[in-house]
């Protein structure tokens, strides 16, 4: 049986570093259980271009071909929804399960800074997607 996919948001401020790098990352690592969207409470007119460069070295994607800053209100209905630690109150978004992963935001730090950032939101969602499969998290 196929399994089923669930939509999720990885909101933080400006959607330009971490929420953008958890798009781009989940898209590669978990499209068979999320389809993933980002978006900020007050998002930058551009991604941050270090954020590209480490997602361009990794993976293979140039995020700017395919993602944007965009307000929360421009997000679809979602299932699941990630705050990434930015340490403001995100407005109330419908979901059915919430969390926050409390990443530091690497913006304006040293390139090895965004490669740790990188592989923090892999493993968060790796995670998130091993506790779905395994029923750990219900999601109605």
């Amino acid at each position: 049986m196929k399994q089923k996919q669930y939509r999720v948001a990885f909101v933080c401020t400006h959607n330009s570093c971490r929420s953008q790098m958890a798009e781009a990352i989940a898209k590669k690592v978990a499209k068979d259980v999320l389809i993933p969207f980002s978006a900020g409470t007050n998002p930058n007119q551009e991604i941050n271009q270090n954020a590209v460069k480490i997602i361009m070295e990794i993976y293979g994607v140039d995020m700017r071909k395919s993602q944007h800053p965009k307000l929360i209100s421009e997000l679809p209905v979602i299932d699941i929804l990630i705050t990434m630690g930015c340490g403001v109150n995100c407005p109330m978004i419908p979901c059915s399960f919430r969390e926050d992963w409390g990443l530091d935001d690497p913006t304006g730090k040293a390139e090895e800074i965004y490669f740790l950032a990188a592989a923090l939101i892999k493993n968060n969602i790796l995670n998130l997607k091993k506790r779905i499969v395994g029923k750990n998290i219900i999601i109605e």
